[in-house]
């Protein structure tokens, strides 16, 4: 919510606020520029400002939603083949519902009888398996794989089109946490498999997408055995960048046989603005 929303809700301009001397402004109020995190608010008496209480109230109701929220899996899939040429699996873990969800964990790590049929069949088709398998999973948040999924994965397929991975078809797993990626990757003879899935929203970032790379993905593995890039999103770690890490990782993985945290990542930003001469932000001035 900028602004311009709350003052909407307020139903009176936070800068009149400021200027009849309602709201004490913060003095470190210039660092706000630096983060989206809720800083230097000022304060009304010894309160908070009713602005920002409302915008509180609205990302925590966003986060919310977010975590409540059903993943189209079909207009993924549809998106995904437009976007990419890529023909989706439709598989859903163990868990039924989205209650039973959010309290059994373990149900969300593991495939549901016909998803694991469907894939030992697919098995049988291509016996030989494949190098990488991605899956994407809605996890605590359908809206971050919404909004992230099919951009990044076309921008991935750009950097993994000349480097001869064989692809199997990525699975779109409803209700599905972060170790199901492991036994779609075994039962498909994946020898790597990276999930996308929505991270647990926050309350400036409802939409963060998490990506883990798993080698030599089987049913039981802990998270020692996958590398993350966590918060890629347009307002976090932009796709390219994403993409740009992921696929050292899978290079790495796929020339040292292993992943987790035996594999590092070692990339070199591109940003030449780390390299540039360092001012205290506590500063207005140079």
């Amino acid at each position: 919510m900028d602004d311009a929303e709350i003052n909407i809700i307020v139903g009176q301009p936070a800068a009149n606020d400021a200027a009849d001397g309602v709201v004490t402004a913060n003095p470190w109020q210039s660092l706000r520029r630096f983060t989206a995190a809720r800083i230097a608010l000022g304060r009304s008496g010894v309160s908070q400002p009713t602005a920002p209480q409302l915008a509180f109230q609205l990302a925590h109701a966003r986060a919310r939603d977010a975590v409540h929220l059903a993943l189209d899996q079909a207009a993924l899939g549809e998106a995904l083949l437009a976007a990419c040429g890529l023909r989706c699996l439709p598989l859903h873990s163990a868990a039924a519902g989205r209650d039973i969800y959010l309290q059994r964990p373990d149900l969300g790590r593991r495939l549901d009888d016909d998803s694991r049929e469907t894939l030992l069949r697919r098995r049988q088709a291509e016996p030989g398996g494949y190098d990488l398998a991605i899956v994407i999973a809605d996890g605590l948040s359908a809206l971050a794989i919404e909004q992230n999924a099919v951009p990044f994965i076309k921008t991935l397929m750009a950097r993994l089109a000349d480097d001869g991975w064989s692809l199997a078809p990525p699975a779109i797993v409803g209700q599905g946490r972060v170790a199901v990626g492991d036994e779609v990757g075994e039962l498909l003879g994946a020898r790597a498999v990276v999930v996308l899935i929505g991270e647990r929203p926050g309350l400036s970032s409802p939409d963060s997408m998490g990506l883990y790379l798993t080698w030599a993905p089987k049913t039981g593995l802990t998270d020692a055995s996958r590398n993350c890039i966590s918060n890629v999103r347009p307002a976090g770690l932009t796709y390219d960048d994403a993409a740009f890490k992921l696929h050292y990782l899978l290079s790495e993985a796929r020339k040292r046989q292993l992943s987790g945290v035996a594999l590092k990542d070692e990339t070199a930003t591109d940003n030449h603005a780390l390299d540039a001469p360092q001012r205290n932000f506590l500063l207005d001035h140079d």
